[in-house]
């Protein structure tokens, strides 16, 4: 049986009228990488500071290592947390700042400098301990927040949008690097962020919230390829979602007929009951084919034009129109049309396919993604 880190139960926290948190229950597995995804006002990191101490909820119960924690205050929880903008004492060297947790709980000179050293060996910054933090770049300063808060060893970490502050590409060589130290550490990560790249990069489970509570909570394979709303299918990348009426399970696949009478067909579990539905599929998925070609009888089919073309060098993307009035967003890889001639040009009558697995449903209406997330 897996053993939980922290469960919450029916926890809520409400500042006045408004509910930030609207009765959540959540298991975190002990030495997992588990993500509070979502918008910002989703609720996120108010669940993670409940978790630290920082808040307390309105109700309901929160459990660390099987330990009622609800009223606890921070400095009694066995978990220590990594903000955004790292809090780095600046008077102090990088191995001052990395023991500080040690030297308050009266650790020995010699077991810190061990520890100190094997820390800073750990996120990559070994003869770094006589600088101090206006001397170093902001992925180190962040690399000597993540050390410091690991180094008293606690039974959960607790990260609130630590990348935020730096630059696409150091964000995107520190998602590789946080995955490798929750590794090699063991210790359970609990990571908010609005960035759903970021959290698809390095988390195992990912919750994604919306109005203080999680829609969906999975995999990040599960997620992406088999959202079970509106806004979960929206939120994590770009869906093409179809409007129609589920038509019921026939032959190990289900099926949903669109308003033009087109039949979509989907995998039989993802068909909950019949009804207004929206089949959707991922842009990635689909094929574009010659009106003239002969395509694959199993797959779905749709006929389209083609009404725009953004070429983005590894991909383009294709804006495409079927008769029914949908609008398909598609992603084609530049590996046999290698130049921009080679393109499906505007106005171009094309054939659209993909394989009935690649269906997802959701329903016909719900919350739409919001535009800004951060």
């Amino acid at each position: 049986m897996t053993s939980i880190d922290v469960r919450l139960v029916q926890v809520t926290k409400a500042y006045g009228d408004v509910m930030a948190v609207d009765h959540i229950d959540l298991e975190v597995h002990k030495g997992e990488f588990f993500s509070l995804l979502g918008p910002s006002g989703c609720g996120k990191t108010t669940t993670l500071r409940m978790i630290g101490g920082f808040e307390q909820p309105t109700s309901g119960l929160i459990e660390l290592q099987g330990a009622d924690v609800t009223w606890l205050p921070p400095y009694q929880r066995h978990v220590n947390t990594v903000f955004q903008n790292y809090a780095l004492f600046p008077h102090l060297t990088i191995f001052e700042n990395v023991a500080f947790g040690l030297r308050r709980t009266g650790v020995k000179d010699s077991e810190i400098k061990s520890r100190v050293t094997e820390m800073l060996q750990l996120v990559e910054l070994p003869g770094y301990e006589k600088r101090k933090p206006t001397q170093i770049s902001g992925g180190q300063a962040q690399r000597v927040a993540l050390a410091r808060a690991l180094i008293n060893r606690p039974a959960v970490l607790l990260l609130d949008e630590p990348l935020g502050a730096l630059d696409l590409k150091l964000r995107k060589q520190m998602q590789v690097e946080l995955k490798r130290i929750q590794q090699e550490v063991g210790i359970t990560f609990i990571y908010v962020t609005h960035d759903q790249e970021e959290a698809m990069t390095m988390s195992d489970r990912i919750a994604v919230m919306n109005k203080g509570r999680y829609e969906q909570l999975g995999d990040p394979e599960e997620l992406y390829e088999r959202p079970t709303t509106r806004f979960v299918a929206g939120f994590l990348g770009v869906s093409n979602l179809l409007h129609g009426q589920a038509l019921g399970v026939d032959g190990g696949h289900g099926s949903v007929r669109l308003a033009d009478d087109t039949v979509v067909r989907t995998p039989a579990a993802a068909l909950r009951a019949p009804g207004a539905v929206a089949a959707g599929v991922r842009p990635e998925k689909i094929r574009l084919w010659e009106m003239t070609d002969q395509v694959p009888a199993d797959h779905n089919h749709m006929a389209g034009v083609v009404v725009d073309a953004s070429y983005i060098g590894v991909s383009t993307q294709y804006l495409v129109e079927t008769p029914g009035g949908s609008r398909l967003v598609v992603y084609e890889q530049n590996i046999q049309r290698a130049t921009k001639s080679e393109l499906w040009a505007r106005g171009e009558k094309v054939q659209l396919t993909w394989n009935p697995d690649h269906t997802f449903v959701v329903e016909a209406s719900g919350t739409p993604v919001p535009d800004e997330t951060e």
